[in-house]
Order: C-alpha cells, then structure tokens, then sequence
C-alpha cells in the first residue's frame, strides 16, 4: 500500500519560472498510489523540479542535509505555497537523491580533513604523529558519520558502486523514496541491480519509489506507472510508447539511420 496517493500544483500562474516550465503547469491531480512511479521527458520540462518540491514537502532529507535550507532548490520553494499532496497513510521516512548528493558529500569531507590537517599543522613535531591522526580524526564528524554508516573504504569505490551502496544501506521499511536520475551514476549493469533492489523492497509493501529518469531500462520497471512530460500535458503512457524506448530503441536496431543525419 503507497504513502502517497496523488500530488497537484494548485496555480494558474503559467510565469515567471518554475510556474512555465512544463512539469508545473501541468502537474494536476497526479495519481501516485503505485508502488513506483516514474517521471520521463525531455531535459528542462521540469521532472526535477517535482521531485523536490514533494520532498520538500514531506520534509524529506538530503543526504547531506535539508532541501529547505540548501539554496540549490529555490524553485521548489517557491512551489510550496501550491503543492498539493494526498495521503493514503503518513511517513516521515525516507529521503530525496540525486546522484551528485554523494560526491559533494565526499567532496565535504575531503575539505573538513585538510582544514583540520591544517589547523593541526602547527602541533607537528611536538605530538606524536599517531596523536594527531586520532585528533584529527576525532574532530571530523562527517567522517566519522561517513563510516559508521557506509564503512571504511567508502572513497576507494566507484561512483556507481558508491550510490548502490548508499542505497542498500539507508533504504528500508516504510518511507518514501524520490530518486533523481540515478542513471546518471550507473552503468546498465548497475540500473538492474537498482531495479533488483527496488523489486525487492517493494515485496513487503511498505516501501514507495518516484523516480525521474532518461534511462529507458529503469523506465521498464515492472508495475512501474510512467508519465511522460512534454511540452503539450503530462499523460501517463505504456513503456514502449515513451520517446526515450522508441529512440533508443531505433537507433540501437540501426545505428545509421540517426548517424547519417548528425
């Protein structure tokens, strides 16, 4: 049983942004009761941006921190006053994710380690080395977080394995999940084995998934309820019928035929 049961954007304002961006405009009484629902469109018609705007309204996290107080999501906030969301049943579990999150979480931690090491430099060669590290360390509390929760080596993986991780570790029971283009950090491989993830958490049916995707294979989840934005509506539609599967789908069958017209 979904959390969520339909969202709408409660505004006849068609200007300034993000009120003309597709998305936006026509995002009225958008059923979401399935256990995964899949926005599809072109680049700008907006599918991040609705994303946000339900996180932010069920006050779901970042991995780093809110979306309220990141400045990255002013377009979200603006939506605020007009979302519109529809319960089946309340969670306040769960997160929002996008595949930069990580790196600029690692990238985070990076920057706290040298200003620490920096701050330390001037106890070297009257402390013992050893000292140092664990004061170091011990002062780094993103660090400390980072492998409490992902484990020591966390930086030694990959960016997809990195991501697939993240998700293992903090997905569970209960929560709704907004997952933004989690293509962009996995290699096909990688997109099934989030798809075998996803699949298997929405068994116990008490988990609820929203994804924005150009990815033509997590488009092809089972049960998944698709709608693609364009820049005429929002229509919920079939796999097969969505621009990204007809595309793909012709070029891989004849590489050429796109080829000799670039």
């Amino acid at each position: 049983m979904p959390f969520l049961r339909s969202f709408h954007i409660n505004s006849s304002k068609t200007h300034p942004f993000p009120f003309n961006i597709p998305a936006v405009k026509f995002a009225k009484d958008i059923s979401i009761e399935n256990g995964i629902t899949i926005f599809v469109g072109d680049n700008g018609c907006g599918k991040s941006t609705l994303l946000e705007s339900i996180a932010l309204h069920c006050n779901l996290p970042l991995i780093g921190g809110f979306i309220s107080n990141n400045p990255g999501f002013e377009a979200a906030r603006l939506l605020q006053p007009f979302v519109e969301l529809k319960w089946q049943r309340q969670t306040k579990k769960g997160f929002f994710f996008r595949a930069e999150d990580f790196s600029d979480f690692i990238d985070g931690v990076e920057k706290e380690k040298m200003k620490i090491n920096l701050d330390l430099y001037d106890l070297k060669g009257q402390v013992d080395d050893d000292i140092i590290k664990r004061m170091a360390e011990g002062m780094n509390h993103s660090l400390r977080e980072m492998r409490k929760n992902y484990g020591d080596n966390m930086q030694a993986y990959s960016h997809g394995e990195a991501y697939l991780k993240i998700l293992q570790m903090r997905i569970g029971d209960k929560g709704i999940y907004l997952l933004d283009e989690p293509e962009a950090a996995l290699s096909p491989l990688k997109q099934l084995s989030l798809m075998s993830l996803i699949l298997e958490l929405l068994k116990g049916k008490n988990a609820q998934f929203i994804l924005a995707t150009h990815s033509p294979i997590l488009m092809g989840l089972p049960g998944a309820a698709l709608y693609q934005v364009t820049d005429d509506g929002m229509e919920q539609v079939d796999f097969k019928e969505t621009d990204h599967y007809r595309i793909t789908k012709t070029f891989l069958d004849d590489p050429g035929y796109y080829l000799r017209y670039l």
